[in-house]
C-alpha cells in the first residue's frame, strides 16, 4: 500500500542542503550535541523530579536530514503495519486490486517522501517513541525510543536566530532530553499512546474509495472550492476533515497528551535555562517570534494543510497548562499527572488547569 523505499528515495532526493560547514566543523558540533545530551539528563532529572535508569539504555544520535528521513519512515511503517495489513487483505478482495495497490502504492510513497522532505529541514530534535531495531541506526531497548538530533537543522537555526551556538544547543537538547525523560520514567506512557494511535487507526474506513472521496472533499475544501454550506471546515488540516466522530474524540485525547508533553518540555527548558544556559531570555524571544511567523506564505499554507499550526498551539497551551499547576501545587503536585492514564489531563483541562487541580487534587471526602 506505501512504496516505503521509494518515499526514502523520494525524499533524499527533494531535501534541501543544510548549511555550509566544514568538516571540522560538523564534527565538533556533533561531538558538542552528544555532550550536551549527556549533560541534559542530570539537569532535567533534577529539575522535575523524574528519575529513572532507563534513559541510559535508549542511544542518542546525531543525524542529518537523511538520516532522520530514514528513521522515521521506519518508525511510521512500525506504527502503521496494522492498518496498512487490513488495507492489504481489503484489497485481495477487490478486482484489480493488486493493480491498483501496486500504483497507489506508488504515489502514496511519492507523496509521503515530498512531506518528509518539508519537514526534514525544519525539525530540530525528536525523541522517536516507536523506534523498531534497525540495521542503518543503532536501536534502543526492546519496546524503546531513541532521541533524534537533526544537527543540519540546529545549525541553520541557530545563524538564523545570530544566537550564542552553545547555549541554543544545550537549550535545545534539555527540551529532546525532557521527552526522553516523560517515556523513560513514566513506563506505561509509551503503551497509552500507541494504544490511542491504533484506535484512532482501527477506526480509519479501509475501504479505497472512501478514503479517496474523503481525500478529494478535503482538497477541494482547503483549495477554497468546498461546495456550498461546508465553509466550517475552512482552516481545518487535512488529518481533521478525514476524520469519522469516533476519531474525533480520541484525537481529542491525543491532542491533550502532546500538549501536555510539549508544554511540559518547554516549560522544563525555560526552567532549567537560566541556570545552566546564559543568554536563554534572548534564545527564547527570538524563537517565540520565529515559530509565529513563519517562513514564507507558502510555509504558512503548508502548516495550515499539515495540521503543523496545531502543533504550535500544543506548544502554548500546554506550557500555560503545566506552568498554572505547578505555581499552584509546585512540581510534586504537577507530577501526579503521571501516576495513570487517568491522570492525564483532558483537552478542556489543558485549557482550564483548575479544572484538573480539583479533579486529581480534590480531597477524600469530597
Amino acid at each position: 500500500m506505501v512504496d516505503w523505499n521509494l518515499a526514502v528515495a523520494t525524499a533524499t532526493r527533494l531535501v534541501r542542503p543544510g548549511p555550509e560547514v566544514s568538516r571540522d566543523e560538523a564534527r565538533a558540533v556533533v561531538a558538542e550535541l552528544r555532550r550536551h545530551a549527556r549533560a541534559s539528563e542530570e539537569h532535567v532529572r533534577g529539575f522535575t523530579g523524574l528519575a529513572t535508569d532507563a534513559v541510559h539504555d535508549t542511544p542518542v544520535l546525531v543525524v542529518d536530514r537523511p538520516g532522520w528521513i530514514r528513521a522515521n519512515v521506519a518508525g511510521f511503517r512500525e506504527l502503521l503495519k496494522p492498518l496498512l495489513g487490513r488495507m492489504e487483505e481489503r484489497r485481495g478482495t477487490t478486482p484489480g486490486g493488486a493493480v491498483l495497490g501496486a500504483v497507489g502504492g506508488k504515489v502514496t510513497g511519492v507523496e509521503v517522501g515530498m512531506l518528509l522532505s518539508f519537514l526534514s529541514s525544519r525539525v530540530l530534535g525528536q525523541y522517536e517513541t516507536f523506534a523498531p531495531a534497525s540495521r542503518e541506526l543503532p536501536a534502543g531497548s526492546p519496546g524503546g525510543g531513541r532521541l533524534l538530533l537533526v544537527a543540519p537543522n540546529i545549525v541553520h537555526v541557530e545563524r538564523e536566530l545570530d544566537v550564542e551556538p552553545h547555549d541554543f544547543r544545550l537549550w535545545v537538547c534539555l527540551h529532546e532530553e525532557t521527552h526522553r525523560t516523560q517515556f523513560t520514567a513514566v513506563p506505561w506512557l509509551r503503551d497509552h499512546l500507541e494504544g490511542e494511535i491504533q484506535s484512532f487507526l482501527e477506526q480509519t474506513d479501509v475501504d479505497p474509495t472512501t478514503v479517496l472521496e474523503r481525500l478529494r472533499e478535503a482538497a477541494q475544501s482547503l483549495a477554497g472550492g468546498r461546495p456550498e454550506g461546508e465553509a466550517e471546515n475552512g482552516g481545518r488540516s487535512l488529518v481533521e476533515l478525514v476524520q469519522t466522530p469516533a476519531q474525533r474524540e480520541i484525537l481529542a485525547r491525543l491532542t491533550a497528551v502532546m500538549s501536555l508533553l510539549e508544554g511540559h518540555a518547554d516549560f522544563v527548558m525555560d526552567g532549567v535555562g537560566p541556570a545552566v544556559v546564559p543568554t536563554v531570555g534572548e534564545i527564547r524571544e527570538k524563537f517565540q517570534q520565529r515559530r509565529a511567523k513563519g517562513a514564507s506564505r507558502l510555509d504558512l499554507a503548508l502548516r495550515r494543510l499539515l495540521g503543523l499550526d496545531a502543533k504550535l498551539r500544543q506548544y502554548q497551551d500546554g506550557e500555560r497548562f503545566v506552568r498554572a499547576v505547578v505555581e499552584q501545587c509546585g512540581m510534586d503536585g504537577f507530577n501526579r499527572v503521571w501516576t495513570s492514564p487517568n491522570t492525564l489531563p483532558t483537552k478542556a483541562e489543558i485549557a482550564k488547569p483548575a479544572d484538573w487541580i480539583a479533579r486529581v487534587h480534590r480531597r477524600p471526602e469530597a
